[in-house]
């Protein structure tokens, strides 16, 4: 019998441990947390020092019995939850809840054999700080959802909520919405020079900057010291705006300004005015934190930040390394530093010097710590840096692979020597104008030896001063000044992070819940904020001005912070909360009015009753409907066409969104005649190479043939599917062959198919969202004709076909359906 219980909050993370430990530990998991405020009510007694009411969650009791009948047995009791605010409540929990005398506290930052064991040496007592600055959060963030979320739901409509930071994350969005709303182009245009040395086929490109009279009024990049940060992977919180003009850069607003500077150009010689050349370093990145990481991982694996910390979680807990056995591979992942222990930097700087040499080994990067940083974990790394992902890629899954493998070179990257270049810059006279080219060659790679480049290298001729050049072409070249550009996932983290919006452990729950509320949408992985999140926004703004002020819920976070450090009491926190915001409640109840939700009206008109249809917003999203309702009950999905044709059937080809995880993809919308689905954007152009169906296959790019381009690089598993199945690619043979198979099922089976359905397993590409059952009665000539069959309670849909009520219920019969399947069944036949 096992003398000491040690008790985390996962099964991997207790199998892991268990291994460590030896005989004499036996280690369970709690799943998780134990105890939670209620589900219904508020749960904080407000006027007895906001003492919380905390409940078993349900189905825990079970398991609970199991950890005390255990925690009996046991001579001393370990808990070790993860070594943060969440995992100390845990710890209070289980100390609690299992009637604990003196249980210790047991904390480690990765799952390797001697940290756990030196954790273990080395307890200590439960946090009482740590314990209330989680309790206050848990309780502030109640008092708003709770109090707010029912007056929101009487005045604008059910379902709808607040939240002290969902609600901040929705304003940021919206307000950049509004800015690109209000943005107003500008014109500019550019020249740019195409040259040579004299006589020679190596040619480079100059871009106009300056008259000669106001050269030396330009000022000097600001990378002039030679020294500068590496460049991020992608500009995510730029503008997107013109670059802003320095004072003596020439201005060109119109054609007519550019037509005018290139008749001055005419016959001119260009020669070369200035030529420097300097040395120039780049300094690695920092080592990860829980939003940097996040922000990679979008950027360059497309990782969801949800999938980024679950995936990270599986690292942290411990993976089978077959022969070294179950280990962590990273460090905690919920973190806000950058700092690295003394121990891992030794190791790290020992391993370049064996793998790279000497040359390649740096002193290591470090951040200045903000103010709002926290700094209890180092950054994220790997536990051993001797695990090139390489040799644990076997043990790993693909996912698993791809954010290890960017973790470890991170933090390679971040203890070497900075990459040094060889940059060069030549400002070219020509008449009474400048023009200037850059370039620059890779001398010393540094870090660049195990972290991949974005930038490409220019590489410009040696010249000297006063040379004269060859003139290949003048190209005048018109742009628009753009606006900022919406928020990616990556982007609106860097923002909330930046302004000092929620923690390391908040930012996936922020951006899932502003989602599943309906609040915003993605369009091109970028946040698009809804009619609905319009509205909220708008209320929250006039009636709870401080919930959804930047300023204000920073310093609430800073406010939990002192708590934590023992420098506030949160009672006393609390309490000058909500008096300010009790009195802030009361008068929105009063004030606030019921809002009317505006409409779209169609140019259609109803099926049913003749009236006008016009688009209204429900708990789901949009939605087609009569206007005449509640007399006429008419309605249907909205759907959004691309304005592409399905290569298959020459139907349209619509926006869609798989069940579970409501991403969207683009299908055929002759479903299920038709299962034609893929994950890119189409676009209306045809391939001027095949005359096939071009895509957008990522945001930003240019469209591209979807069968020369797309396909060859995905496998079948890949392909979307709305029930979260896999499915296999459709292609026109495999097309075929399904409308075969339907034709030969529909003479062994005609007897039994009269009637409605279940939907079949099919080689289907997608199965629409709005689908529920599928209807396969019997034609004239004994060949299937597909109908689709969509069960309400209580109104009828109907699209492109006919509509007939049978039962309660409304059968939508799509005519082009119809006549594809007869005659592929035709063709086949």
């Amino acid at each position: 019998m096992a003398k000491k219980l040690v008790i985390v909050e996962s099964p991997a993370k207790a199998k892991t441990i268990e291994k460590f430990l030896g005989r004499d530990f036996h280690v369970m998991a709690s799943m998780g947390h134990i105890v939670d405020l209620p589900k219904k009510g508020l749960g904080v007694n407000t006027r007895k020092d906001f003492a919380p009411k905390y409940e078993v969650i349900e189905k825990k009791d079970k398991l609970i019995d199991e950890l005390k009948a255990a925690s009996l047995r046991a001579d001393e009791v370990f808990l070790a939850p993860d070594p943060d605010r969440e995992g100390e409540f845990i710890a209070w929990s289980l100390q609690n809840v299992l009637g604990l005398q003196n249980p210790r506290r047991a904390v480690f930052h990765e799952i390797t054999k001697r940290a756990v064991q030196d954790a273990i040496k080395k307890p200590r007592q439960i946090n009482e700080d740590l314990f209330n600055a989680q309790q206050a959060r848990r309780v502030l963030d109640r008092l708003v959802g709770y109090k707010i979320s029912p007056l929101l739901w009487r005045r604008i409509q059910s379902g709808t909520s607040a939240g002290r930071v969902q609600s901040v994350a929705l304003r940021v969005i919206c307000d950049r919405e509004a800015e690109i709303r209000a943005f107003v182009p500008e014109e500019y245009w550019s020249i740019t020079a195409t040259l040579s040395k004299h006589q020679q086929k190596e040619r480079f490109e100059a871009t106009l900057i300056s008259r000669l009279k106001d050269i030396n009024t330009i000022g000097e990049d600001a990378t002039a010291n030679g020294d500068e940060a590496a460049a991020p992977a992608e500009k995510q919180n730029g503008t997107g705006k013109a670059p802003k003009r320095e004072k003596g850069r020439i201005k060109i607003s119109s054609k007519e300004e550019a037509d005018t500077i290139l008749a001055e150009l005419q016959g001119a010689t260009y020669s070369v005015l200035k030529y420097e050349e300097r040395e120039q370093r780049r300094q690695p990145y920092l080592p990860y934190t829980t939003s940097t990481m996040q922000q990679d991982a979008s950027a360059r694996l497309y990782f969801k930040p949800k999938k980024t910390m679950s995936v990270a979680q599986q690292l942290y807990e411990g993976i089978a390394l077959g022969e070294r056995g179950q280990q962590g591979l990273i460090t905690y992942m919920r973190t806000d530093s950058t700092r690295i222990s003394e121990e891992a930097q030794t190791a790290v700087k020992a391993f370049i010097t064996g793998e790279y040499g000497q040359p390649y080994v740096g002193a290591g990067r470090t951040g200045k710590a903000k103010a709002t940083t926290q700094d209890a974990h180092e950054a994220i790394r790997p536990t051993d840096v001797t695990l090139i992902p390489k040799n644990v890629k076997p043990y790993l899954t693909p996912d698993q692979f791809k954010l290890y493998d960017l973790i470890w070179r991170r933090f390679v990257a971040s203890f070497m020597a900075p990459a040094v270049f060889d940059t060069v810059r030549v400002d070219i006279v020509a008449k009474q104008y400048v023009f200037r080219a850059t370039g620059s060659n890779l001398k010393f790679p540094g870090f660049y030896a195990v972290w991949p480049r974005e930038e490409d290298e220019k590489l410009l001729p040696t010249m000297q001063v006063n040379e004269t050049l060859d003139l290949h072409g003048l190209k005048p070249e018109q742009h628009f000044t753009q606006p900022p550009p919406r928020y990616t996932e990556a982007s609106l983290i860097k923002e909330l992070e930046e302004q000092g919006i929620g923690r390391p452990s908040t930012y996936v729950t922020i951006i899932s819940t502003i989602q599943d509320r309906g609040y915003v949408e993605q369009e091109q992985r970028r946040f698009v904020p809804t009619q609905l999140g319009w509205i909220v926004n708008e209320v929250m703004n006039k009636h709870f001005p401080d919930i959804v002020d930047i300023g204000f819920t920073a310093d609430m976070e800073r406010k939990l912070d002192d708590i934590e450090e023992g420098r506030r009491s949160w009672t006393e926190f609390l309490h000058h909360f909500y008096g300010d915001f009790k009195t802030t409640l009361g008068k929105a109840e009063a004030e606030m009015e019921r809002v009317q939700k505006p409409v779209e009206e169609l140019d259609e008109q109803c099926p049913e009753c003749g009236r006008n249809l016009i688009i209204r917003s429900g708990r789901f999203g949009p939605f087609i409907s009569c206007s005449g309702f509640p007399e006429c009950r008419y309605g249907r999905s909205v759907v959004n066409k691309t304005g592409a044709l399905c290569p298959l059937c020459g139907g349209d080809i619509v926006e869609r969104k798989t069940r579970q995880k409501k991403r969207i993809f683009y299908g055929c919308n002759n479903y299920p005649a038709c299962n034609f689905a893929i994950w890119e954007r189409p676009v209306p152009d045809l391939c001027p190479k095949c005359g096939g169906l071009m895509v957008i296959a990522k945001p930003g790019q240019e469209p591209v043939c979807y069968q020369e381009v797309v396909v060859p690089q995905r496998s079948a598993e890949e392909e979307p599917q709305a029930d979260g199945k896999k499915a296999t690619r459709t292609t026109k043979k495999n097309a075929a062959t399904s409308a075969a198979s339907d034709a030969d099922t529909g003479k062994k089976k005609a007897a039994t198919r009269r009637t409605t359905t279940t939907r079949k397993k099919a080689t289907a590409t997608t199965v629409p969202e709005e689908t529920v059952t599928i209807e396969q009665p019997v034609a004239s000539n004994g060949k299937k004709a597909a109908t689709t069959t969509r069960r309400t309670s209580s109104r009828s849909t109907a699209t492109n076909g006919t509509t007939t009520k049978k039962a309660g219920s409304t059968r939508k019969t799509t005519s082009a359906a119809n006549s594809t399947t007869r005659s592929r069944s035709k063709a086949v036949k």
